[in-house]
């Protein structure tokens, strides 16, 4: 079984940061890509970034230079380090990630996370 856990949701002030992690366990091969995603009340899941397991990353436009995403390897574990923060970020944010189980297959799957919320209020 995999799971992706996700922590470091809260409550912070316009301008304010958080950092949010998403840790990966289980049995585990290896990562491809990982992501995050955020669903706001009453509006569609968005991607937010992603990165691959080489550190090649994309962010939405809503998001770029805010936030950073990041990764560790040998810890199966991601990062968004959100700065600046809006109201327009509140949201439960997820995690997900292409994993790899077994040496002895090239199949991966998806698995996501249950989502932290982060809201962002004076």
């Amino acid at each position: 079984q995999v799971q992706l856990v996700e922590s470091g949701g809260g409550l912070v002030q316009p301008g304010g940061s958080l950092r949010l992690s998403c840790a990966a366990s289980g049995r585990i091969f290896s990562i491809n890509a990982m992501g995050w995603y955020r669903q706001a009340p009453g509006k569609q899941r968005e991607l937010v970034a992603t990165i691959t397991s080489g550190g090649t990353t994309n962010y939405a436009d809503s998001v770029k230079v805010r936030f950073i995403i990041s990764r560790d390897n040998a810890k199966n574990t991601m990062y968004l380090q959100m700065n600046s923060l809006k109201p327009e970020d509140t949201a439960v944010y997820s995690c997900n990630a292409d994993i790899r189980r077994y040496t002895w297959s090239v199949r991966t799957d998806t698995y996501w996370g249950q989502g932290t919320p982060v809201t962002v209020s004076s």
